[in-house]
């Protein structure tokens, strides 16, 4: 694909879709631009994946096609102050920047600017992402399905009204962190009846990945697939009630609850 992407911030986040489109070979390393305030850092990410290193932001912004604003929400409105005489409407802005609305980057932006928001989440880098979008009325037809093309790149999208962000943020984004604990508990299990850490995480880890691969091939409901796996009088349906007893659904609930109330209180 002939364009190029830049990438303002280069953090976690940032980094992951970036080896996610790199993985996918979806443009050449050096058609990623990248910059951030840590000129060391960027310079020498930048050098280790063969993109390019820009010296500013307006220089990266006047040079790309994709501009993905990846920043903290803290210093948005200096950055797009920094970049605005460099945004036309043949561009398009991108960003992964969480609590930041879209009306509110039009407003720090241009109103005939074409935006897309998103929430992905730390998978991407394997191609295993689950990003949430949303566009602005100006990102319509072939922009908006180049802009879009570069989370699919990286994994499965769903687009949503931006009142459902933090609820996709919480069961996608941070839900990979509650995944991996689970594995963990697992795992430690595993432990605690005489298997090394090493072995019985690779167990857990590639149990979670085949069953969620199985369920979503499958096409049915977890309950559905649940009961294919509890036989009557069997050890699963006696952990699945003991698990039940504990209170698991009510602690995942109370996470999520949690999470959701945080990420409201932190985009006020």
């Amino acid at each position: 694909m002939n364009m190029k992407i830049g990438f303002i911030g280069v953090g976690a986040m940032a980094q992951a879709i970036i080896q996610g489109l790199l993985r996918a070979k979806f443009v050449p390393a050096k058609d990623i631009l990248v910059h951030s305030a840590h000129q060391a850092r960027y310079e020498q990410y930048a050098d280790q994946y063969g993109l390019t290193a820009q010296k500013t932001n307006a220089e990266l912004t006047q040079n790309s096609d994709l501009v993905v604003l990846a920043v903290v929400p803290g210093i948005v409105a200096d950055v797009l102050n920094e970049i605005n005489g460099e945004l036309k409407s043949n561009k398009t802005l991108i960003s992964i920047v969480s609590g930041i609305g879209l009306n509110r980057l039009e407003e720090l932006t241009d109103y005939n600017l074409p935006i897309l928001r998103s929430l992905p989440n730390i998978n991407s880098e394997y191609g295993q992402g689950m990003t949430a979008i949303a566009t602005n009325e100006n990102l319509v037809g072939e922009q908006k399905k180049t802009a879009v093309s570069l989370f699919e790149a990286t994994g499965e999208i769903s687009e949503l009204p931006e009142d459902q962000f933090a609820i996709f943020s919480a069961i996608s984004g941070s839900a990979v962190a509650y995944v991996d604990f689970f594995i963990d508990c697992l795992s430690r299990a595993g432990v605690k009846y005489g298997f090394n850490k090493e072995t019985a995480t690779k167990i857990a880890a590639q149990t979670a990945l085949g069953s969620a691969q199985s369920l979503l091939a499958s096409k049915q409901t977890p309950a559905e697939m649940i009961d294919k796996v509890c036989s009557p009088g069997g050890d699963t349906i006696a952990g699945i009630l003991a698990m039940e007893q504990a209170g698991l659904l009510n602690s995942v609930i109370k996470g999520i609850d949690a999470t959701i109330d945080k990420s409201i209180g932190n985009s006020k």
